[in-house]
């Protein structure tokens, strides 16, 4: 089954179909659809509606680029090298899932609780992670250059390697933070909490 015209959709979000690699679901429909565990390794997903989707455990190295998951479940699913650009998570559920490599540019995952999740080397240029709670977040070598992170609450995140060029760190909750190397070209750094945090190339 590669073409969502021959594929049922309704099997689908009832959860019937749990193999779905390298199908093309672009724009497709699947608001609520039962996807824990599901494998979407290579799927088109573009503009797909995933709002309220269960997607527990699933496997989304998927094309998801402006993709709506607002208020899904992505609980333990492996978004490793995912492309996301442009992606709205909203409200999504996001513990211990992995974004290692995913490309997240123009995303939007403000006020999420993306503690501990993992972003090494993605792509998170222009994303909207206003609010974010990022206790222990790893994004080392990732590419945060003119990200919105206002507000966000980084304690003790990982930023080894990090380009934060122009990005906004406004408000910001820094405290504790490892940031060798990391790139602060042009950051917006005011009323940042930075105690404990050695800023270096500042």
């Amino acid at each position: 089954m590669s073409n969502s015209q021959t594929l049922d959709l309704g099997a689908v979000r009832n959860g019937q179909v749990k193999t779905l690699i390298n199908t093309d679901l672009a724009g497709a429909d699947l608001s609520g659809a039962q996807l824990a565990a599901a494998d979407l390794s290579k799927a088109n997903l573009t503009g797909a509606a995933l709002t309220g989707a269960d997607l527990h455990r699933t496997t989304l190295r998927a094309n998801l680029r402006g993709a709506d998951l607002t208020g899904a479940n992505l609980t333990q699913a492996d978004c490793r090298n995912a492309d996301l650009r442009g992606a709205l998570l909203l409200d999504a559920q996001v513990s211990q899932t992995s974004f290692s490599g995913a490309f997240l540019a123009g995303a939007v995952l403000s006020k999420l609780d993306l503690s501990s999740v993992d972003f090494r080397g993605a792509d998170l240029r222009g994303a909207t992670l206003v609010g974010a709670i990022l206790h222990q977040a790893d994004f080392s070598n990732a590419n945060l250059s003119g990200a919105d992170l206002s507000q966000a609450d980084l304690e003790e995140a990982t930023l080894n390697g990090t380009i934060l060029r122009g990005a906004n760190l406004s408000q910001a909750n820094l405290l504790c933070v490892q940031a060798e190397q990391a790139i602060w070209d042009g950051a917006l750094l005011q009323d940042a909490c930075l105690e404990g945090t050695p800023l270096e190339g500042l």
